[in-house]
């Protein structure tokens, strides 16, 4: 039995050393070095935020509007929510006191059996209805105006993931990239307010109107710019679509607004507003990056475009054409 056992100990020992010669001879063979391209990074412009508009500014009011939809939104909500919420509370707690102090025991002793004031009620169903209606117009107005968008300039998709966004443009070739947040410790490198810049901003053209088109690959998520007065929810398996359109050149921060998890707080949105020009230079820059020719993006784009009906086109060359001499 002595013996079986050495045999097997010396069979381990002899194996341990043909490994570690085999592991010598591996690791003191010559690595040949492999030849790499090098591949133009498109880094984003990395625009300093402004101290006004697409930033918190720590106060009790709304961040100042940067498109026609936050501009109509921020003036219905300064002039007409707010003073119409301002005078039924005023009126409610006059009418809450004068009704203390009058109505007291001390004041009426003997308390009254009326009720049912016909008067009294009529006024508190019409006058709200007529509330209502004043914060009616111009509601749907803005509810129109803010899904009724105009052609679009360029198309974005947004796709939420637990915890980050994922970027794709469709129109320039179809790149795409992850955008993360920052750490403290970078954005306070970059100057750039904490828990809301990332690495990879979304870079779009001033002045054009931007579609977004959201979805999630995971659970619901919910793309919104308070700037822009933008907020779409996107949910798996559907794609939601809304649009902002600006003429303020710089950054806007946002975050996603739906409850997605523990990291929540962590998944802000960046966009960054450029002049036509270093927007055409980013793009360029990031199609090179992915490999995508100018003009393949070009054609494809072309091709998602809906083509024109038949009919207008063949218009002018109808009414260019010479009309046929009369038969004689």
């Amino acid at each position: 039995m002595r013996r079986i056992h050495s045999i097997i100990l010396s069979a381990g020992a002899m194996g341990a050393s043909v490994r570690s010669f085999a592991q010598e001879a591996i690791a003191a063979a010559p690595v040949p070095p492999v030849a790499t391209t090098e591949v133009p990074a498109a880094v984003p412009a990395l625009t300093a935020p402004s101290a006004e508009y697409g930033v918190p500014r720590g106060g009790w009011d709304l961040q100042l509007p940067a498109t026609d939809i936050a501009v109509e939104a921020h003036n219905m909500i300064n002039w007409v929510l707010n003073p119409v919420m301002a005078g039924v509370t005023v009126f409610v707690l006059a009418l809450l006191a004068w009704t203390m102090f009058r109505y007291r025991a001390g004041a009426n002793p003997v308390p009254s059996k009326n009720s049912h004031n016909t008067t009294i009620e009529v006024i508190w169903t019409v006058v709200p209805a007529l509330i209502l209606v004043v914060i009616a117009f111009p509601s749907f107005r803005l509810l129109a105006n803010q899904y009724d968008p105009p052609k679009a300039d360029i198309t974005i998709k947004a796709i939420g993931h637990q915890w980050y966004w994922e970027y794709e443009y469709p129109d320039q070739g179809g790149f795409t990239f992850d955008s993360v947040m920052l750490t403290n410790e970078e954005a306070a490198k970059r100057g750039t307010p904490k828990l809301l810049d990332v690495d990879n901003r979304v870079v779009v053209p001033v002045g054009a109107t931007v579609k977004i088109l959201t979805t999630a690959a995971d659970v619901i998520h919910s793309f919104a710019i308070p700037a822009f007065y933008l907020k779409m929810d996107a949910v798996p398996g559907r794609i939601n679509e809304t649009w902002f359109k600006t003429d303020r050149p710089g950054v806007y921060f946002g975050q996603c607004s739906e409850l997605c998890g523990t990291k929540h707080a962590y998944m802000p949105i960046a966009i960054e507003v450029l002049p036509r020009a270093q927007f055409d230079a980013w793009v360029a820059a990031k199609q090179k990056e992915n490999g995508i020719e100018p003009k393949a993006a070009e054609a494809a784009a072309a091709q998602a475009a809906p083509a024109a009906p038949a009919a207008d086109a063949a218009a002018p060359v109808a009414d260019a054409a010479p009309a046929a001499p009369a038969a004689q």
